[in-house]
């Protein structure tokens, strides 16, 4: 069964589910990314943060798909907020990654106490005029980040990448997106293997289903309209992570994974009003 997709309010459409890339580097990176492409895979996210946009662009050339079906996204780290540093970074993180244009490019941190991301945001909303970027977005905003981005350029994100999975279910931040017209995207939506993945509830609830805990966590993003980027090396669990789109959890079982949900669930208490990324 084919990936369904996702249309953005700028028309594109993007994958319901992506390949997650942080710490894939170097030639084991490539290998895994490379193999991710030809298990499925078309949506790759990627960051100038990670350190890897040349990887990604080269397991790119090395998996044979075409460009065109594949969905690269990056994001601006933001120690590159000042407008002008911003512009040349994106284009940087093109000739590392050796593409033409990115599908999405996000800004990965509000750094609200920095005060620059409206800057910053400028210069994506320029990059994209520049033919550089497709899609903008933001990640890990709060609703007050978006409203300001909206007042002051006129220009809303089409995405929203913020940390979403059983034990941070982020229903208010969701819904934020969904009134201003923004899809939510999760990282970390399997709370990298540290927590959530070794529930009990969802251990027995996959039992019952026939499907691996991992399965049952993404079809859980897939059902809220969030789309997951679960990262893995693995072509076993590569295979098992997209094989979500032939089952449906059912009102009761979604409730199950709602209820899981704590006020202090982030993995690393990255609070985007408070951390601050450079």
């Amino acid at each position: 069964m084919g990936i369904p997709t996702i249309k953005l309010h700028d028309g594109y459409e993007i994958p319901a589910i992506g390949l997650g890339t942080v710490y894939l580097k170097g030639e084991a990176g490539v290998d895994a990314i490379t193999c991710a492409i030809r298990n499925g895979y078309r949506l790759i996210d990627s960051a100038i943060r990670y350190d890897n946009e040349g990887t990604v662009g080269e397991a790119v050339r090395q998996s044979g798909i075409p460009r065109e079906q594949l969905f690269l996204t990056s994001k601006l780290r933001a120690q590159y907020y000042d407008y002008d540093q911003a512009l040349e970074m994106i284009r940087e993180s093109l000739y590392r990654a050796n593409l033409d244009y990115w599908d999405l490019f996000l800004l990965h941190w509000p750094n609200p106490k920095q005060d620059k991301y409206v800057e910053a945001w400028r210069a994506l909303i320029q990059a994209k005029k520049n033919g550089w970027i497709r899609s903008i977005g933001v990640s890990n905003f709060m609703p007050e980040h978006l409203d300001r981005l909206i007042e002051e350029t006129g220009e809303t994100p089409v995405i929203n990448q913020i940390e979403l999975h059983p034990y941070f279910s982020q229903v208010e931040q969701r819904q934020a997106d969904k009134e201003r017209g923004i899809i939510t995207e999760a990282w970390s939506p399997l709370s990298r293997a540290r927590t959530v993945i070794h529930d009990e509830k969802i251990t027995e609830l996959a039992k019952q289903k026939g499907k691996s805990v991992s399965q049952v966590i993404l079809r859980w993003h897939v059902q809220l309209g969030v789309i997951p980027l679960a990262r893995s090396s693995s072509e076993l669990h590569q295979k098992e992570n997209l094989d979500i789109f032939n089952f449906e959890l059912t009102d009761k079982e979604m409730e199950t994974l709602n209820a899981l949900t704590k006020p202090d669930g982030r993995i690393d208490d990255q609070d985007p009003r408070e951390y601050e990324e450079y």
